[in-house]
This record gives C-alpha cells, sequence and structure tokens, in this order.
C-alpha cells in the first residue's frame, strides 16, 4: 500500500496545480486521474480547445472583413474544417503533454484510474488501495441539461460535442446566453452558421453588469448571433437529421418552435462527484449538490479536503488553481488564501468580455455611493487601428475613499487589460492611483487609465 503526504482527486487545473505547489513545499504527493490525459475537462474539451477554435475564427474573419482595408489582396479564404480541428487537437495535445512533464519534474505519481474514497485517509484506484495524510477532491463539473431534453453528443449536443462536431451546421440553436453559449455561437456564426441564441432572462450574459450585458449584445447581434430572451424551453426533438427546439415565451401563451441542424445544450454545469463514495463517508453537501467545506478547504470528514468546481463559488479555471495553491500551503503549514473579491471573468469572443468586482447594479442594491468613470474603445488609438474600437472600459470607485470597487471591460484584449485592475484591488489601490500610472503610448490599456481619469476630473481623450 503506497503511502503519501497527498492525493489529489482529479488532474484538472485546480487538482495539478494543487499538486504541483504541493511538490514543491515539500510533500509526497500523487493524482489520481482516470481521463487518458491530464488537464481535466479545461485542457480537454473546454478552455483551451475553444480558444483554438476562437482564433481560428477570429483570423477567418480578419481576413474576410480586413485584410482588403489594409491593402493585402489575397484569395477569399476556404474553410478546411478536418484540418481545424486537427490544429485545435494539436492544441490539446501540446497543454496535456506539458502537464505530464510538470508531474515528472516535480516528482508528482499519476495513478491511473478512476478513484473512490473507502474511508479518510485511503484512496481507492482499480484494485489498489493508497493511503494518504490529507485528500483533495479537485473532480471538476459536467454540464447540465434541462428536463425534456437529453444529450446525445451529435444532434443535440453539450460543448464537449460541439468542439468535434463532423461538419459545419448550417443551423444551430443554443440554449443559454452564457459563457460557453456564446463563444461556441460567435465560432460558428464566423463558420457561416446560423446562430440562434435561446435564453431565459431577459438579458445575455447573467449576472454580469447590465450595461456590458447591452452593449455585448449589440456587438454580437452585428456579427450575425439572433437572440431570443425571455423564453423557457420545453423539449428538444431529434427530427429529419437535426432537431426541433420548442420553447414557450414567457410573455406569451403560445408555444414557439425552432428548427436547427444541431442543438447545443449551454445551460451550466454541475459538480461532478459520482463515484467518489461521499454519501457513504457522511460528506456534507449544499442544497445546490456541492460539497460544503470550511475556511481550509477541509469537508465534514477530517482529512479530506474540495476546491474547484465541486465547492461553492464561481466555476472557473483560475478560481480552482488559486484555491489549489492554497490548500496545498495549508496542508504544508502555510496560510494559503483566496481573495474572492478579485477574481476575474472573462468571455472570448471577438470582442472580449471581462468583468471584475462588483457591478453597478451590486452597488445600487447595497446602497453603496460611488463614482462610475467610463472610457469609449473608440477614443483609443491603437483600438482603431486594428478595427475593434467598438466597447468601452468601466471602473466603479467608492464614492468616499476612491478605492477601486469593479471594473468592467468590452473590447480588444479585455480579458488581459483586467488584470492591472485585478493588481490594483488586491492591493487596495483608488482611482487615482491607476490613473496617476503611466500607460505606454499606443496600447490598448491607456483606455484603463482613462476610465480611471474619469473616476475623478475626466478623461483626456473623450
Amino acid at each position: 500500500m503506497a503511502q503519501y503526504d497527498l492525493i489529489v482527486i482529479g488532474a484538472g487545473p485546480g487538482g495539478y496545480v494543487c499538486a504541483i505547489r504541493a511538490a514543491q513545499l515539500g510533500l509526497r504527493v500523487a493524482v489520481a486521474e482516470g481521463r487518458e490525459t491530464l488537464g481535466g475537462t479545461c485542457l480537454n474539451v473546454g478552455c483551451i480547445p475553444s480558444k483554438a477554435l476562437l482564433h481560428a475564427t477570429h483570423s477567418l474573419h480578419e481576413a474576410q472583413a480586413n485584410f482588403a482595408r489594409m491593402g493585402l489582396r489575397v484569395a477569399p479564404p476556404e474553410v478546411d474544417w478536418p484540418a481545424m480541428l486537427a490544429y485545435k487537437d494539436g492544441v490539446i495535445a501540446q497543454n496535456t503533454g506539458g502537464i505530464e512533464f510538470l508531474f515528472k519534474k516535480n516528482g508528482i505519481d499519476w495513478l491511473r484510474g478512476w478513484a473512490s474514497i473507502p474511508e479518510a485517509g485511503r484512496v481507492a484506484v482499480g484494485e489498489t488501495t493508497h493511503e494518504a495524510r490529507a485528500i483533495v477532491i479537485a473532480t471538476g463539473s459536467e454540464a447540465s441539461t434541462l428536463p425534456g431534453v437529453s444529450l446525445d453528443e451529435e444532434v443535440v449536443v453539450s460543448s464537449t460535442g460541439a468542439l468535434a462536431l463532423p461538419a459545419i451546421p448550417r443551423r444551430l440553436a443554443v440554449i443559454g446566453a452564457g459563457v460557453i453559449g456564446l463563444e461556441m455561437g460567435s465560432v460558428y456564426a464566423r463558420l457561416g452558421a446560423e446562430v440562434t441564441v435561446l435564453e431565459y432572462l431577459d438579458a445575455i450574459t447573467p449576472g454580469m453588469d447590465g450595461e456590458v450585458s447591452k452593449q455585448f449584445q449589440r456587438l454580437l447581434q452585428k456579427q450575425g448571433l439572433k437572440f431570443v430572451l425571455g423564453t423557457a424551453v420545453r423539449s428538444v426533438e431529434r427530427h429529419d437529421g437535426g432537431a426541433v427546439v420548442t420553447h414557450q415565451p414567457r410573455k406569451s401563451n403560445e408555444p414557439a418552435t425552432l428548427e436547427a441542424d444541431v442543438v447545443l445544450v449551454a445551460t451550466g454545469r454541475k459538480p461532478f462527484v459520482k463515484g467518489l463514495g461521499l454519501e457513504a463517508l457522511g460528506v456534507e453537501m449544499t442544497p445546490r449538490g456541492q460539497i460544503a467545506t470550511d475556511a481550509r478547504y477541509e469537508t465534514s470528514v477530517r482529512g479530506i479536503h474540495a476546491i474547484g468546481d465541486v465547492r461553492e463559488g464561481p466555476m472557473l479555471a483560475h478560481k480552482a488553481e488559486d484555491e489549489g495553491m492554497a490548500v496545498a500551503e495549508i496542508l504544508a503549514g502555510r496560510h494559503g488564501h483566496v481573495n474572492y473579491g478579485v477574481i476575474p471573468s472573462v468571455i472570448y469572443t471577438t470582442p472580449e468580455v471581462a468583468t471584475l468586482g462588483l457591478t453597478e447594479e451590486a452597488l445600487k442594491a447595497e446602497g453603496r455611493a460611488y463614482r462610475a468613470g467610463r472610457f469609449p474603445f473608440m477614443g483609443n488609438g491603437r483600438a482603431k487601428a486594428v478595427f475593434q474600437g467598438e466597447g468601452f472600459v468601466k471602473i466603479l470607485a467608492d464614492a468616499a475613499t476612491d478605492r477601486i470597487l469593479g471594473a468592467h471591460i468590452v473590447g480588444p484584449m479585455a480579458g488581459d487589460l483586467i488584470h492591472e485592475v485585478a493588481v490594483a484591488m488586491e492591493f487596495g489601490a483608488s482611482a487615482e492611483d491607476l490613473a496617476r500610472t503611466c500607460h505606454a503610448h499606443p496600447t490598448f490599456s491607456e483606455a484603463v487609465r482613462e476610465a480611471a481619469l474619469a473616476c475623478g476630473d475626466g478623461a483626456i481623450h473623450a
């Protein structure tokens, strides 16, 4: 029976980062993973492959829409779908192989197979049981669906199936106007599909700053995406090589139908804890099916911890990574910590959307006095030079202290720009601190500084 200081169950972003950090701190570590490759959902069928397709189709759009405007004369590009999928698979292989290299470099054992926990301090993988002083559950999440909607990953697909369709659909129906639905919808819209997004709520990107959501929807509509908001999907039935979606608009008594070649169900995800044996162990769960943990990420069973999508909080790879770092440091006798008020969220469409901290709606609900500084990318020279002048930066600051409370960006490189605000918020900076920091010209980041200036006396270029 092998003995470890720590066994991590799941080799996604949270699990493998936890394992590497623990090994760096001197612990003997193993990771149990049933997939044939490391990296979890994110690297294999999530974040990384979707970004590859987003990049490929954005390049297609640039060639179609902007090359001639820049004096580049080329034949109209053609899409070789099998080659594009091969490119995507190659990106996956590079990243998953990189994790395997890091395991070897840090002396981490890969326990190949699906794990269960027969009792605290023990992890069973196949026919072998291993002992560990601590166990971290990092098994991630799986796609959830709706009553009356069954996934077959051929016509009715989750994000996993949408990443590997055998052909580009002529008509794509997307159920859910969240991150996954909009990213994959934009991929297929740029490939020529007629994309219709169905959303139960009256706005896209639920929970996002309202001004950002409205602007983002307008930009996506200009790209050809159609939206049917305020409607509840009742059923999806396969029919004549495609499917028919029946939905009920909330403001109408008459159901409506939508025909599509492929239906992407993007209605969120749920914790994946099957086969772990948590119920028999007596591990406490939340009403939403998440593993309940304390401030040290420990479950109700001593010695068993949980991080990432299986516990409360946003289902984001970087949130899982931070929790993995924190629990590794705690187990090594240090003081791991995650600042949940400074976790950015990004949608990798074109333009990108990034949000951090509090929204205006949340501040108003709390009755807090604040100032909002806005700056449009149309006033940014670099953005206009690359045909990305649409969108804006908004920074929210406390009216009394000027401390930055939130930031919301629609525009080029938003997912990268948001991080200078994240660093500022982590150190309790004011909007004036950001405004007084010299930014190189010409860069997209100048728009962030201008928004910070707008929290005070006013932006320069607006």
